[in-house]
This record gives structure tokens, C-alpha cells and sequence, in this order.
């Protein structure tokens, strides 16, 4: 049997030049060939690859041989471009692929698309939007060069900023430790901002960062940590915690950036440093685990469903993007003048010891040498006929010898 050859495909830099010489998002495209925005970025950045049907689509839409029209109205700015505020032209409010609403969740939902090593997903009904929650609208693009750091600081803090606080809890189970660890990453990222700037995914970098900083396990040094936070109100959340905080650290990561925020599988798998077989393991481990205690979470959109609720639930707010960044200032600045007093501390060390230590050489001291001249001691022995008649007359003149023997009395 002959195996038809598979469509040429241009290289992933290539397929997303083509698709902006046609004015189109990637949205546009994942509403076109019928699959996840999220599939269209992994493959413009090489981390998989389009096969049979929707590869020949694909070609045939970067080619102009198929014309997309974009959609002329996009949810997504009025929820999210309040936030941005004035840089909102700078990030790419891509409307997800429409789908029926009678059969599955809206887009904002941020459903994971069925992945054939862990079995599809049934369609779930209607169900409120609450993917927001965890996860952003749309993921921006590349921030404008136009912009000032501040600026595209600021849009990037405040589109990203109050899902991962969201995020981090799902993982710790603490409020403070949750918007702590997204300060901190955000911190960073803004001491590093040239490079998260120009990196393809600064949201992801930030997440991944995030989520490392909460589920450090020096932590559990820090005094306020050793006491347990109160938790949820609600009966179903407080379960649903205490589920997801019995899992391994990994394998609760891996389940909520699959099945919280929405990522594939390979792109779960490189952000949890992880092989696909690694992490589709460990995803079904953690299901497995959340369907036992839980039955009626076996299915993964309640299971997304649910997490989502659990987040929004605790009413968590980050703190504004001029204090994080004057906080990663201060911070900085702490450092480097600690950095400065040790330099100074370690020339000053090194200037005294050059200048209390010896600058010549002082040969070590000769061992001990004979003394000629001296007589030797006279060993203890018999004593000779002229020392008895010495010793005899000594005793003889005892009593009225001379005064240094015996002092007369005065």
C-alpha cells in the first residue's frame, strides 16, 4: 500500500510571517481549521506538528488559498482592555474558535483540547463563564516596541497579574503565599525585563516563574507558614482543596495548567520541565487521585469547572503594578548596596592581611646545638675520700661554726 506523501510545510517563523502578511490571528486561524489557539501557537513555535487534514488546511490558509475573514467583533478588549488601560493596541485580543453553545462551554471556559493519550473529553452543557478566572481572555503577542517599560510592564502585570494569584492558590492553599509568589515573579521579571520582553511567551515566563516560587519547599521554614490558613467556607471548595494540596507538587501543577488554565499537553510537559509521556502519567495519576476522593469530578470540564469556582471564590486581588514594580526597585537596590558593602568588606580584609602579613623571608630557628666548655654534671654515686672528710668536718662545726652556717644571736 502506498502512503501518501504529506503536504510541504514552511518552517514555524515562516508559517507565522505568512499568516501576519495576511492580517490574521491566531484565533482566526484556530476558528478556521477547527482546533485551540492554543495548538496554533505550540505549532508557529515548533513544539508540534500539523498531520493529515488540518496540516493541508493549514498550508492551504498561508497560502491564500482559502480566505479567513477576522471577526468583527471581539469580546475579549471589553473584558480585559480595562485592565491595559492605553496599551491595549499593544497586545493581541484574539477571539477564541466560536463552537456551538448547545454542546460545549464557551471559549472563555478554556477547555483543554482532548489529547489522544489521555482519552477525549465528553462535551459538557451550558455552563457559566468562569475560565477568566484562571486563566486570561487571550495571551498577548510580543509587546510594541512603541511602549515604554513602564507601560508594557504594566499591561503585562495587569492581564496576567490576577489569574495567577488565583493560580498559586490552587497550588499552596495560602492567600498571602499566593500573592507573594506572584510579586516576586513579576519582580523579576521586571529586574530582567529586556529579556522577558523579548521572550515569546513573557506571560508564560511569569507563570512558570510564579508557580516555582509557591511551591518552594523552603517555605515550610518560615515561622507564619507553619500555621495552617483558614479555609474556604464553602464544604465543596474546602474538599476540593484539600485534594488538590495531598498531591505531589508536580503532579498538582501539571492538573491545573492542563485542566485549570487550558495548555496541551507537550506545552504542560515543557513548562513543568517534563517529557509528554511524563506528564500525561502524572495527569492522569492526579485525576485518578481527584476522582477517588471525588466522584462526581472524574469528568475533566466539571473537574476545570470546579477548579475555576474554587479561585473565584476567595475574592484575591493583586497589588497594583507601580507598587510591584517600586517594590522590585527597592529590592534591587538592597541588593546592590549589600553586594557593595561586602566588596568593600572583602578589599578591606585583603588590604590588611597584605598589609600586616611578613614581606621577607625569616629562616625557621637551627635545632639545639652541644655547648663545649662546660663540665658535665657529676653523676650520683659514692662519694670520694675528700668529700667525706669535707662532709665530716661540716658537721663537725655545726653548732660554733661560722655565721653563714649559724647566725649568733644579736
Amino acid at each position: 500500500m502506498t502512503r501518501t506523501p504529506e503536504t510541504p510545510l514552511p518552517s514555524p517563523k515562516e508559517c507565522r510571517r505568512l499568516r501576519e502578511a495576511q492580517s490574521l490571528s491566531q484565533a482566526d486561524v484556530a476558528a478556521a481549521l477547527g482546533v485551540t489557539r492554543a495548538t496554533v501557537r505550540s505549532w508557529e513555535n515548533a513544539r508540534t506538528t500539523p498531520r493529515g487534514t488540518n496540516r493541508d488546511a493549514y498550508v492551504r490558509l498561508l497560502t491564500g488559498a482559502q480566505e479567513v475573514t477576522p471577526h468583527q467583533e471581539n469580546p475579549a478588549p471589553a473584558l480585559v482592555g480595562a485592565a491595559t488601560g492605553p496599551v491595549q493596541a499593544s497586545l493581541d485580543r484574539a477571539e477564541p474558535a466560536p463552537e456551538p453553545p448547545s454542546e460545549t462551554p464557551p471559549a472563555s471556559e478554556l477547555a483543554p483540547e482532548p489529547d489522544p493519550e489521555l482519552g477525549p473529553d465528553p462535551a459538557p452543557g451550558p455552563e457559566p463563564e468562569l475560565g477568566s478566572e484562571l486563566s486570561p481572555e487571550a495571551e498577548p503577542e510580543p509587546l510594541s516596541p512603541s511602549l515604554t517599560p513602564d507601560q508594557a510592564f504594566d499591561a503585562l502585570y495587569a492581564f496576567c497579574a490576577p489569574a495567577l494569584v488565583r493560580q498559586t492558590y490552587l497550588l499552596t492553599g495560602r492567600r498571602e503565599l499566593a500573592r507573594e509568589s506572584v510579586e516576586c515573579a513579576f519582580q523579576l521579571a521586571w529586574y530582567r525585563w529586556p529579556e522577558v520582553a523579548m521572550d515569546r511567551d513573557p506571560a508564560g515566563w511569569v507563570r512558570a516563574t510564579a508557580h516555582e516560587f509557591a511551591l518552594s519547599p523552603w517555605h515550610r521554614l518560615r515561622p507564619r507558614h507553619r500555621n495552617p490558613e483558614p479555609p474556604p467556607a464553602a464544604p465543596a471548595d474546602r474538599a476540593l482543596l484539600d485534594v488538590l494540596l495531598q498531591l505531589p507538587p508536580v503532579y498538582r501543577r501539571t492538573l491545573l495548567l492542563y485542566d485549570g488554565v487550558g495548555l496541551d499537553l507537550p506545552e504542560t510537559a515543557a513548562e513543568t520541565e517534563a517529557s509528554t509521556p511524563a506528564a500525561a502519567n502524572r495527569l492522569l495519576h492526579a485525576r485518578e487521585a481527584v476522582a477517588t476522593r471525588l466522584p462526581e469530578l472524574a469528568e475533566p470540564k466539571e473537574l476545570h469547572r470546579r477548579l475555576a469556582e474554587v479561585a473565584s471564590a476567595e475574592r484575591l486581588h493583586a497589588a497594583k503594578p507601580t507598587t510591584v514594580r517600586w517594590g522590585g526597585e527597592q529590592r534591587a537596590r538592597r541588593w546592590t548596596r549589600a553586594a557593595i558593602a561586602f566588596t568593600v568588606v572583602l578589599i578591606g580584609a585583603t588590604t590588611l592581611t597584605l598589609r600586616t602579613a611578613p614581606d621577607h623571608y625569616e629562616p625557621p630557628l637551627a635545632p639545639g646545638a652541644t655547648v663545649h666548655g662546660v663540665p658535665p654534671r657529676v653523676a650520683p654515686g659514692p662519694l670520694s675520700a675528700e668529700q667525706l672528710a669535707l662532709r665530716a668536718k661540716l658537721k663537725g662545726e655545726t653548732v660554733s661554726g661560722p655565721e653563714r652556717l649559724v647566725p649568733e644571736a644579736g
